[in-house]
């Protein structure tokens, strides 16, 4: 299920030193009305986030420089937590999680990344959309008193 329109559009960053892949995947998301930008390196990435957070990152795991797992690093340490979904092709090979990357989700590029990273994006911006409400009622609860 996409974005209703009466939500505003989850904003999504991809991060992949692979053009195609980038585009693909932006193109993907975009046609589930998804408002997406791509960075071509983890270093890239970051500084787009430190200036605007997004709903929701999507990275690569080998980039040149700053591979996944470092950009995933740097971005646990920002104050605004940001759901992360990890793509690589070794997921199965390196024995690669959730629990050992820092990622909230691990998916293995292949014939069936599209489909996964749809239904992945869609659960990950659900879940935030339902635990929002509740932090803006505490912080309304804390400033009134």
């Amino acid at each position: 299920m996409a974005p209703s329109a009466s939500h505003v559009p989850s904003r999504i960053l991809l991060v992949d030193d692979n053009t195609r892949g980038n585009f693909g995947r932006k193109m993907l998301l975009e046609q589930e009305s998804y408002v997406v930008e791509t960075a071509s390196s983890g270093e890239e990435a970051l500084d787009l986030f430190l200036r605007d957070p997004f709903d929701l990152v999507v990275t690569d795991y080998r980039m040149k420089k700053m591979d996944g797992l470092e950009l995933i690093a740097q971005l646990r340490r920002q104050p605004v937590a940001v759901p992360i979904v990890l793509l690589s092709g070794f997921v199965e090979m390196i024995g690669m999680d959730a629990r050992s990357t820092g990622a909230d989700v691990v998916l293995n590029k292949g014939n069936k990344e599209d489909e996964y990273l749809l239904r992945t994006v869609r659960q990950l911006l659900e879940r935030g959309r339902r635990r929002k409400p509740a932090r803006a009622a505490k912080a309304s609860v804390a400033t009134s008193g």
